[in-house]
């Protein structure tokens, strides 16, 4: 983990705001979180959700009646999965430039990280970190489905190939965030983990699991970033703690009772110096934002963070290693709701540094 980076229970995003301009979320971000600004998403287009944000490059990608699909009937597509692996290769060996490929972001679905970076690169000194995200290799491959309505995670050549498109263009994105002068943090969002278990994903193992978060995150590792793993709902929480992972985000509000019933992953994850975002700033439902106060939400964290105190790790650690951040992102919230998200993600971090 790079040393220069302390968390110090700053305040960090998620990742999404329910506006439509980027100009206006580039103000609330640095408003309310300049020692991490992020760039971000703005799902009110439709390009920039979760899942078509991240698709250009797929082989056998079709745009059909509003519906977004890999064709792997077409005629080319072996030769689309050739090129692709051609050009993924090139990358490798350093005989192709990242920036000239398939695996970055262009304006089109990510036009926040354009506006980020020129905003960014016109402060007076750098921030503490940046933060990037990209949809994680489980929740992307679960969720890109096929000409028949298979996910493509269960089709072993696309679902590498996708794994492969998710990791680089986590890495230009680390590479880019790196010219900025300070450390970089990149979030794989991974809501769909929330299923690992069920009957829906019964056919998905730890090990698959595992093999796909190795690749993203050693993409991102070797550019010198952190790597950081959210999840905004319960889950299998072994498959995060033990995944290279430096950064686990979790909602705290909502799910600290199940995240608690992994105490010894706990206490290796904190000890070898790891960070915990804690989404202490509820964003799941209308009526829990309302009602909260920061100081409800001080009283809550503190509450929490006495129970990881119980596991034998001092309270100055977890205040070094932890992060503030809202249980998830606020795209799908009225715009007074997510700002009051914001506000209270701020002055909690302010006053849980003076508990």
């Amino acid at each position: 983990m790079p040393a220069r980076f302390q968390a110090n229970t700053l305040p960090l995003l998620i990742g999404s705001l329910p506006l439509q301009d980027h100009g206006e979320a580039l103000e609330l971000v640095f408003n309310h979180t300049p020692e991490i600004p992020l760039w971000v998403q703005l799902p009110s287009f439709p390009q920039e959700r979760m899942i078509p944000q991240f698709m250009p490059g797929l082989p056998g990608l079709i745009l059909e009646n509003d519906k977004v699909f890999i064709n792997t009937a077409a005629e080319n597509f072996d030769d689309q999965i050739l090129e692709f692996y051609e050009e993924y290769m090139a990358v490798a060996d350093g005989e192709k430039d990242l920036d000239h490929t398939r695996f970055v972001l262009t304006t089109e679905t990510a036009k926040g990280f354009t506006a980020f970076m020129v905003r960014s690169k016109s402060l007076s000194s750098p921030p503490v970190a940046v933060k990037g995200q990209i949809t994680g290799p489980i929740t992307f491959t679960t969720g890109v489905h096929d000409q028949n309505k298979n996910a493509i995670f269960y089709n072993e050549q696309i679902r590498d190939v996708a794994v492969k498109l998710i990791a680089l263009k986590a890495k230009w994105q680390a590479r880019q965030l790196s010219s900025l002068d300070c450390p970089v943090i990149i979030f794989f969002d991974e809501p769909a983990l929330a299923g690992y278990g069920t009957s829906e994903f019964i056919s998905i193992s730890h090990d698959e699991i595992n093999v796909c978060f190795a690749e993203v995150m050693e993409a991102v590792q070797s550019e010198g970033a952190l790597a950081g793993v959210h999840v905004c709902a319960n889950t299998d929480w072994s498959l995060v703690l033990e995944s290279p992972a430096e950064i686990v985000s979790f909602d705290a509000y909502s799910y600290f009772d199940r995240f608690i019933l992994y105490p010894d992953l706990i206490r290796k994850f904190i000890e070898s110096g790891k960070i915990l975002a804690w989404g202490i700033v509820p964003t799941g439902n209308a009526e829990d934002i309302e009602k909260e106060t920061t100081d409800s939400l001080v009283a809550l964290w503190d509450e929490k963070a006495r129970a990881i105190e119980a596991l034998g790790i001092d309270r100055s650690r977890i205040l070094a290693q932890s992060l503030i951040t809202p249980s998830c992102g606020a795209g799908s919230l009225s715009l007074d709701l997510a700002k009051k998200v914001l506000r209270m993600t701020r002055e909690v971090s302010e006053q849980v540094k003076r508990l």
